[in-house]
């Protein structure tokens, strides 16, 4: 038998039964090795603890079978079960599958049963989670040394190394570690940290020394996966620390709109430290009839029009989902001079191949493009007619504008605009109970579509707005705005917020307070011990 993996003579997906252990990393979906992620694309079955790796899932085809195995000892039967059904198995395995994983007998398992099968590294947690926490592990120290704590009976030899200590699956004795340690040599004073579900943006550390750790850690809630650090790398944590220092760690955001508007959003947002949670305050549907599009685009395609006026991302999806109806694509707008009204318009329209001949440099709105909106010359323009495909609500400003400067206008309904369902009852409850730390506000309809279908968003949240407009529909609903954009665009939104938050954790910091959540502020909420 052997245990040769997948190569370029056979491919993954073409061999009989087949397992990769791979190793999952410390905690972060992103830390997964290129190898990692390109067998799970591939796998038939992935077999893992969903609730430790539930989120690695992404990164798989869809229909891929999930068997959830949790803290089961029997995981080398599904495994084999699978791969001798002629299936390509994922077995998912905490941080590095040959570094403090139990992992062996499934390995044997497939050995014994001839199944081929391959080991993929994983980022130990000994080296990410420092780095995440800020600790040079190895960094002018003569010594770094991992251990299992169900292994070691005796501590005297660990007290007695001058470098760095990492501790797995100690955090349970943690305090009796820490004395252990003091019995066996090492100084009281001895620096030491605890973190917990590390690299994830859960993660929390609580810096002590071996002869406070005890009264540290009495209120810090610490559980499994944690790592315990001994040495005075742990000192340089204040010079160093950069993942927990993000200025929006932790925050759990509520971004009021589609997963497919929200997806550049919610990415901003991680990049500060957020967990953004998309729900859609709207749905969106095609016309009650279509001839009136139809039309559209048969007078698009046959010179009908001088210019298409676009006003959301949604309206050229559907002109675009229109055009492949119809065979067409983006040269049918050859000839034509196309606008958007705003940043996000305009990516739409450069990913349906159209580069806009006006986006508005000032106000991201109807008005800031009426600003810079051409008048109708009959002299340079052969034809005064604008397509204006947008949504059933949109009001008529902009129509009355471009009257105004002496075009005539096609106001074509490209889509309807319907308010959501409600989310589930927990985000309903997490809304109105505080749960969230902010909520970004992005047009008075998430606004006003929030509060119906949800209700209003606890006064600890802080509201985040991305205009005028809609921070007075905001404070019409009783909301405090605490954000407004610097200027009308979701990203601008996401900076302003970012920078409320590193204001707020300076501002503790600088009166020696720990820097807590604006949801840790309600009453009745959960507080770490500083």
């Amino acid at each position: 038998m052997s245990s040769a993996s997948p190569t370029s003579e056979q491919p993954f997906g073409q061999r009989t039964g087949f397992v990769a252990f791979v190793g999952a990393g410390p905690g972060d979906e992103n830390l997964l090795t290129l190898r990692g992620a390109d067998l799970l694309a591939r796998a038939d079955v992935v077999v893992l603890d969903a609730e430790a790796f539930g989120p690695m899932l992404r990164h798989c085809r869809e229909g891929v079978d999930v068997v959830d195995v949790g803290g089961d000892a029997a995981v080398s039967i599904n495994v084999v079960q699978e791969a001798k059904k002629g299936r390509q198995v994922v077995r998912l395995c905490a941080g590095d599958p040959m570094f403090f994983s139990a992992i062996t007998e499934e390995v044997a398992a497939c050995a014994k049963a001839e199944v081929d099968f391959e080991i993929v590294p994983g980022i130990p947690p000994a080296t990410a989670v420092l780095t995440y926490a800020g600790i040079p592990a190895a960094a002018s120290v003569p010594e770094f040394r991992v251990v299992d704590a169900a292994q070691v009976d005796d501590w005297s030899a660990h007290a007695a190394s001058p470098g760095t200590l990492v501790v797995y699956n100690g955090v349970a004795d943690a305090v009796a570690i820490g004395k252990a340690l003091v019995a066996g040599g090492r100084a009281d004073s001895t620096p030491v940290a605890v973190s917990m579900a590390g690299t994830t943006t859960e993660q929390y550390t609580v810096v002590s020394t071996l002869g406070r750790l005890g009264a540290d850690l009495k209120h810090a809630g610490m559980a499994e996966p944690a790592l315990i650090v001994v040495g005075d790398a742990v000192s340089m944590r204040d010079r160093l620390s950069w993942f927990e220092t993000k200025p929006l760690f932790g925050w759990r955001v509520l971004v009021p709109r589609t997963k497919e508007q929200a997806a550049g959003l919610s990415e901003q947002l991680r990049s500060y430290g957020a967990v953004p949670e998309e729900v859609p305050t709207i749905s969106v549907e095609p016309p009650r009839t279509p001839q009136q599009m139809d039309r559209a685009i048969k007078g698009l395609v046959t010179g009908r029009y001088e210019w298409v006026a676009f006003t959301s991302a949604n309206a050229v999806k559907a002109v675009r989902e229109k055009f492949e109806e119809y065979g067409l694509d983006a040269r049918a707008f050859a000839g034509l001079k196309v606008s958007a009204v705003g940043e996000a318009t305009s990516q739409a329209l450069i990913d349906f191949g159209v580069r806009p001949d006006l986006v508005p440099s000032g106000e991201q709105s109807s008005e800031g493009l009426l600003a810079e909106w051409p008048p109708y010359d009959s002299m340079l323009d052969p034809i005064n007619r604008v397509l204006l495909p947008r949504a059933d609500i949109a009001t008529d400003a902009l129509i009355a504008g471009l009257t105004e400067l002496g075009w005539e206008c096609d106001d074509v309904t490209a889509y309807r605009t319907v308010r959501a369902a409600p989310p589930p009852a927990p985000t309903r409850e997490a809304i109105k109970g505080g749960g969230f730390d902010a909520v970004l506000f992005t047009s008075s309809s998430t606004v006003r579509n929030l509060v119906g279908i949800a209700g209003k968003p606890h006064n600890v949240t802080v509201i985040a707005v991305i205009g005028p407009q809609t921070a007075k529909t905001a404070e019409e609903f009783g909301l405090r705005v605490d954000v407004m954009a610097g200027k009308p665009s979701a990203s601008a939104l996401a900076t302003a917020l970012a920078e409320y938050g590193a204001k707020q954790r300076q501002a503790a910091v600088a009166a020696g307070e720990t820097p807590r959540k604006p949801s840790q502020m309600r009453r009745g909420a959960r507080r770490r011990a500083k």
